[in-house]
This record gives C-alpha cells, sequence and structure tokens, in this order.
C-alpha cells in the first residue's frame, strides 16, 4: 500500500548566523515545496529565490552574532507564505538608483504577489505571498 506522506501546511526552522545557513534554508524550503507538489513549477523557482534573498538580507544585516533567523512557510492550498524572522534592528527598503547593493528587495517585490515588514518584539519579519497559479 503506496500512501503519500503529507508535510503540514506549515513549515519552520531556524538557522544559525552562518553563510551556510542561505543553502541550508534554501533546501528546506524545497524539501517542503517537494512535500507540497510546488517545486517543480514557476512559483517554486520564485519561491526559492526569495528565500535565498531574504535568508541573505537577514544574515547580512539583520542576525546579530550568536542570535539565528527562522524561515517560516505556509501553504492553505491557495496561498504560500514565506517569512523571514530576525532579532536586528531596522526596516529593511528597496534600493534606489544610486545605490551600489540592495537589490534583493526589489526581486522580492518583483516574483511575489504581495510583501511587506512588520516589527516584533525584537527585530522584524519580511514576508511575501505567492498565488497559486489557476
Amino acid at each position: 500500500m503506496n500512501e503519500t506522506i503529507q508535510l503540514p501546511p506549515l513549515r519552520e526552522r531556524f538557522f544559525r548566523r552562518d553563510r551556510r545557513s542561505v543553502p541550508a534554508a534554501r533546501r528546506v524550503a524545497y524539501e517542503t515545496l517537494t512535500g507540497w507538489g510546488l517545486a517543480d513549477t514557476e512559483r517554486g523557482d520564485d519561491v526559492l529565490l526569495c528565500v535565498s534573498e531574504l535568508a541573505t538580507n537577514a544574515l547580512l544585516h539583520g542576525v546579530p552574532p550568536g542570535r539565528h533567523f527562522r524561515v517560516f512557510l505556509r501553504y492553505d492550498g491557495v496561498v504560500l507564505r514565506l517569512e523571514v524572522h530576525d532579532s536586528g534592528p531596522g526596516v529593511p527598503r528597496i534600493a534606489g538608483d544610486a545605490d551600489e547593493g540592495g537589490r534583493g528587495l526589489l526581486l522580492v517585490a518583483a516574483l511575489s504577489d504581495k510583501w511587506g515588514v512588520r516589527e516584533r518584539d525584537l527585530g522584524k519579519v519580511v514576508w511575501c505571498e505567492f498565488a497559486k497559479p489557476s
């Protein structure tokens, strides 16, 4: 008897302040998307790129030494939500024309259907959402 194992509709993982955490976060996201049947879709590629961008931003700008960042994925069958939580100060912004870096949020804004930032007791959450294609 073959039974399909379904992952729960949400998944989260904490990652250390380490450069290897970005590819690790992307692997966890890919495994999660695979379980939800979304990995090999156009939106799946968009989600994975946004995981990389937001995890990189958290690592470079939001995670103080000795702290971690959290990647949270939730899928309700219609909308997939990605959140990256960090404990650093400040609010990220989309880069201007004169900025040398900071293009990651431009990608997130272009690839996702919605995105935003919300403060939390210690740090912030940068999130984005992807509607399932019809």
